[in-house]
């Protein structure tokens, strides 16, 4: 049996700011499925995430949400999951001798191991502190000090993203000659490489006890700073991000965030595995937000769901007027630049547009105004919430993501689990994940252009409005989208080949 030990900075249900959670609270089960003894570390923070605490509103007898923050008391209390202190040791960072709690748990069948450091974590967010380097640093450390400390010795590492990535350096350059830790393996999984954790070198040396010799260009050196991703993806044994095209894109200097040649020399130990999606969370049969619960064959229920989000937004109602969704941070990595482009021409067209979600300001005022500009058509709400976004992924006929880039996407899984057609730019995994539909074949589960081009984008949301006016046509798409395995049973599998090949010895 392969025991793993995923390390990351945040997951689901324990604290999550983004995908990554999603991630570590989606893959562990899938994997424990096939076999594996899968373990997962991460700090224990105060802050859980935003508040998902559901109320049935009896005027509509829909379930909502309340915005507030979460603490991980309130994550523990509403899971009726119990916590436990483990045992405490003491890490040394540079000068610092510092206090460090281990915690444990079980949620879903999977071990959790929380790293208590009130000093660093017990704080109101996740990220976005001064001290954020020390404080991962310090987690990094901590999280190869507690090995010995474990009824557990993983045969691999597995870490995610920058804030993990100094674990695979620590442990070939102090680790490795230790008994607990010679036969251990890592694994590095980069989920978006823009973000790479780049600090002084003088306080990464006062950190990690690391000499001049590990902060040359071929190690940790990165532009004058070091970098805690470069060092993973030095160290690491297999290197994997969160589809097949953006491991491509990534070798090459548009996508490569000035990595590229690493990641070029590393091609050999470099794959490529799409992200799942919780297909229990994400399932128009059983979803309690929605108006009417509907399958593949009952989709004229579909169109309920349509019909009173067009009501409850004061949309036209009208079955016949395609919809589009738009459930994205409001930035241009998302593609709203093309939109802003081109966004009177779509609403010249006979359809209406509803957007969620939140980022820049002249991307909200732009659909703040088209709201008055184009009454009955344009809906916007400059917020996030769980129960609308699932109503819209489930109302819309189509749903836009026209990404700049994309290192995996949820956005088009989700739709197509709902029977939602993605109309997407090919960039990553949504490239990997949507095959735009072929008129010679007849097959396709959504469109996609290629250029980062508005008018192209322009052009294909004509050609999915027009296949709309086919409903036979349209039918058979929206069932082919819903027929696609977008869970984490294919992903899983893939991970394991990965390990398998890191430690063959323990193949059964």
């Amino acid at each position: 049996m392969k025991k793993i030990l995923m390390v990351a900075s945040e997951a689901s249900p324990f604290a999550k700011t983004g995908g990554l959670a999603d991630v570590i609270g989606g893959l562990p089960p899938a994997l424990a499925k096939r076999g594996a003894d899968v373990r997962v570390i991460m700090p224990k923070y105060e802050f859980a995430g935003k508040s998902k605490k559901l109320v049935k509103d009896e005027s509509t007898g829909l379930w909502e949400e309340s915005e507030e923050k979460k603490t991980l008391t309130d994550i523990l209390s509403e899971n009726n999951i119990t916590i436990e202190h483990l045992c405490h040791f003491y890490v040394n960072l540079g000068w610092r001798t510092l206090y460090c709690g281990i915690e444990q748990t079980v949620y879903r069948g999977i071990t959790y191991y929380f790293i208590d450091n009130e000093f660093y974590f017990k704080r109101d967010n996740c990220y976005g502190y001064g001290d954020d380097a020390e404080r991962f640093a310090f987690f990094c450390r901590a999280v190869l000090e507690a090995i010995p400390h474990l009824s557990f010795t993983p045969d691999i590492i597995h870490c995610h993203d920058w804030q993990a990535g100094m674990v695979p350096v620590l442990l070939e350059a102090q680790y490795r000659g230790l008994d607990r830790y010679c036969d251990i393996r890592t694994m590095f999984t980069i989920h978006n490489l823009k973000f790479q954790g780049v600090y002084g070198i003088s306080e990464m040396k006062d950190w990690f006890g690391l000499g001049d010799e590990y902060f040359t260009n071929d190690k940790l050196e990165f532009y004058g700073a070091g970098s805690f991703m470069k060092g993973a993806l030095v160290y690491t044994n297999l290197i994997t991000t969160v589809s097949d095209t953006y491991a491509e894109e990534i070798k090459y200097p548009y996508y490569g965030e000035r990595l590229e040649g690493l990641l070029k020399a590393r091609e050999r130990d470099l794959s490529g595995i799409v992200n799942g999606i919780d297909y229990e969370q994400f399932n128009p049969k059983t979803d309690i937000f929605l108006y009417k619960n509907y399958t593949k064959s009952t989709l004229k229920d579909k169109l309920v769901n349509k019909a009173e989000l067009q009501k409850s937004l004061g949309l036209s109602v009208n079955e016949d007027v395609p919809m589009i969704g738009l459930v994205s941070r409001l930035t241009d990595q998302k593609g709203l630049a093309l939109i802003e482009c081109v966004f009177d021409e779509i609403m010249q067209e006979d359809v209406q547009f509803v957007i969620l979600g939140n980022g820049d300001k002249k991307y909200e005022e732009l659909f703040k105004n088209a709201v008055h500009r184009y009454p009955g058509k344009v809906s916007v709400k400059i917020a996030y919430s769980d129960p609308r976004a699932q109503r819209i992924y489930a109302a819309s006929d189509f749903f836009l993501m026209p990404s700049l880039f994309e290192p995996c996407g949820l956005g088009q899984l989700i739709s197509m689990r709902y029977g939602t057609l993605p109309i997407v730019r090919e960039t990553g995994g949504l490239k990997d994940t949507v095959n735009s539909y072929n008129e010679a074949s007849g097959e396709g589960n959504g469109f996609s252009f290629t250029n980062y081009n508005a008018h192209d984008m322009l052009y294909t949301i004509q050609r999915a409005l027009a296949i709309y006016k086919k409903k036979t046509l349209r039918t058979k798409l929206v069932k082919a989208a819903m027929s696609c395995d977008n869970s984490w049973d294919i992903p899983s599998g893939k991970y394991m080949e990965l390990y398998n090949k890191l430690r063959p010895q323990l193949n059964e």
